[in-house]
Formats: C-alpha cells, structure tokens, sequence
C-alpha cells in the first residue's frame, strides 16, 4: 500500500511540474500575462432630434431616423460623453453623429448640431411671465364638452401644467400627469385644501385631444391614484391658436415632429 502511495505520489509530483512548465511557457509566450480578445468596436452613422437631455447622467434622448443594418427609428436615450457638446444640445436641436458600440456599451459621438426647429406657426414664446403677473384668460373645453374659463378658478389655489395623451416619454408628460396625480391624492386627505384646489392639464394637441379623449386619459390615472370624479383635476383642449398663445405666455415652446409634439415644460401655480 506504501508503495503504491509513493508511485501515485511521484505521478502527480511529475504532472504537476509538468503542467507549470506549460503554464509558464504560456504566459512567456504572450508576454508574460493573459489577454483578453477585444471585440471591435462598431460604428454607425446617426441622425435625429433631441427630445430632452440629462446632463447629469449624461444623456441625451434622441427620435432617431432608422439606423440601417442595426436599429429601426425610435425614441430612445443615449450617453454623450463629450461634455462640451452635452451642454451644446437642447430640445428641438437636430443632432448627427457617430453610434459607437463596444463591449456592451455604446455611446454617440455627435459631430453637428442644427439649432433650426420648425415650430407651429405662432408658438414662439412669450416673455418669461414674473411672480405676480396677472394671467391672461382663455376659454377651453373640458373633458366633459363643458366650455371652462380661466377667471372661473380666481379664488382657487390652481396648479396648471400641459400635457398631450400620445407623448409616449416617460419623463415629459407622462411624468406630469404622474406627479399631478400624487398630488391629488394628497389634496385629497386635506378636506380643507381640497375644497381651495384645482389641477387643470391643457393639451398641447387639440386636434387629436378631443374631450372624449382627455376624458379616458384623465380616468385612467384617476382610478389609479383618487378614484373621485373630475371636480378637483379637470382636463383641457380648445383653439390651437388660443393655446399656442397662452403656453408661450408661460414660456412653453413645442413642435410638431410626425406624430409626436417635441415640447418644454411648465408646472405652474397660480
């Protein structure tokens, strides 16, 4: 048995020792470490218009015209890491660039910037309306087909945002419907605070927010957040030129780009 163990033992010492030697002539070999195969980076042509940036994450989110070989046109976010052109890019700007994608990341390398939006005829903005101003009035149509005037709220605490119910980002009017909709639950609460409140969202889209459909977009966050009616959030369409005129009041600009309204944003209180 003795024996047997010492034949195995000086085996393993025999491939062991081998097996070093192989490992060194490896690492010699390639210079004395391991390397890694890198994939080669790829490269594609991009195009589109930015929708909103996030210099602190650095991103920016483009509506991108279709990528061939690789992505179909979308709305989707990407990661600029050139700071001076993340503070250059705004909202509305036509960007071209460079899709760099490597080793499960990627990142646009933006070349130009085109500062020519095409607005709606009439939606440059207005001056930057001051703490105290009075507001203009203007007559609406709630989600009910019931016309709505601005001066019917005097006396109330009204908290007013625009929205249009095909955004389809989650961080634009999505997110204001979304943040209006915890604040109507809290108000809510507070019989006394809801009794001096309103939340009235205007629709940037007239044409396509007709009241029947504010008033199932309004439904579908009420049921989620109040379950109450629509005394204390209305929801608002009306003349285009009207709109156009009293958002850029507040300093709000948008365009039309396909089917999509590329937009500012405005909570304001009043």
């Amino acid at each position: 048995m003795r024996y047997k163990l010492q034949i195995l033992n000086r085996v393993f010492q025999v491939t062991l020792t081998v097996s070093l030697a192989f490992i060194l002539l490896a690492c010699k070999a390639t210079g004395g470490g391991v390397t890694q195969r890198q994939d080669p980076a790829q490269r594609f042509e991009i195009k589109g218009k930015v929708i909103a940036v996030d210099t602190a994450k650095k991103r920016v989110t483009l509506a991108h015209e279709e990528i061939p070989d690789y992505m179909d046109a979308m709305t989707m976010p990407f990661a600029i890491r050139d700071e001076e052109m993340l503070a250059a890019v705004g909202p509305g700007d036509t960007v071209t660039g460079v899709l760099i994608v490597e080793n499960n990341v990627s990142w646009v390398e933006v070349q130009s910037i085109v500062k020519e939006p095409e607005p709606i005829p009439g939606a440059t903005p207005g001056p930057q309306v001051k703490s105290g101003d009075e507001v203009p009035n203007i007559e609406l149509i709630n989600q009910d087909g019931k016309k709505l005037n601005l001066r019917a709220y005097r006396g109330k605490n009204l908290l007013l945002t625009f929205i249009y119910t095909r955004c389809p980002l989650p961080d634009f009017c999505i997110l204001m419907s979304e943040n209006f909709g915890k604040i109507s639950q809290e108000i809510v609460k507070r019989p006394a605070l809801r009794g001096q409140t309103r939340l009235l969202s205007i629709s940037l889209d007239p044409a396509f927010d007709t009241p029947e459909v504010l008033r199932e977009y309004g439904k579908n966050y009420m049921s989620r957040f109040t379950k109450t009616d629509f005394t204390l959030w209305e929801f608002a369409t009306g003349n285009e030129a009207d709109i156009r005129h009293f958002a850029g009041f507040f300093g709000l600009t948008y365009m039309r780009e396909n089917n999509q309204i590329v937009h500012s944003l405005r909570t304001i209180f009043i």
